[in-house]
């Protein structure tokens, strides 16, 4: 089952940093800022992400669990990836937990020395029996051009 890991401080100040060098079309560590219309509120709502390419497609992979974004994503399957002046309309479906963990594992080796720690995992390169229990807690999203 999925679950939330609230943000701390020093994160929330991380993301809002990252959306400003996002806005002026800098990518730390290839991160964008996903904009996707909130479930309850209808307001657009903006967080850095860092997508994934693996084997040809591209993931949104929610490190902290059941996220307000991924909730948000899994309600309305449409949300923009911005960066700079660059808007990207995307479409996304929910990978089943059985497919996530190369995904989750691929994350982790990419961009485990900054989110680790929000997936309670215990390294960047996690067993099968740990990658199954992140898979059961890790929202992955594969990306796709809206139809």
């Amino acid at each position: 089952m999925a679950e939330y890991r609230k943000p701390g401080r020093l994160l929330a100040v991380g993301n809002l940093l990252i959306r400003l060098l996002n806005r002026l079309g800098l990518s730390p560590q290839g991160a964008q800022t996903l904009a996707v219309v909130g479930r309850k509120t209808g307001r657009v709502i903006s967080t850095p992400v860092n997508p994934l390419a693996l084997d040809g497609e591209r993931y949104l992979v929610a490190p902290r669990g059941d996220t307000h974004w991924a909730r948000n994503l899994r309600a309305g399957g449409r949300a923009e990836l911005r960066l700079g002046r660059c808007t990207e309309q995307i479409s996304a479906v929910e990978v089943p937990i059985a497919d996530r963990p190369p995904i989750i594992s691929a994350y982790l080796k990419r961009w485990g020395n900054v989110t680790r720690e929000h997936f309670g995992a215990s390294s960047n390169t996690p067993g099968e029996e740990e990658l199954a229990r992140l898979a059961a807690r890790t929202p992955v999203f594969r990306i796709e051009r809206p139809k």
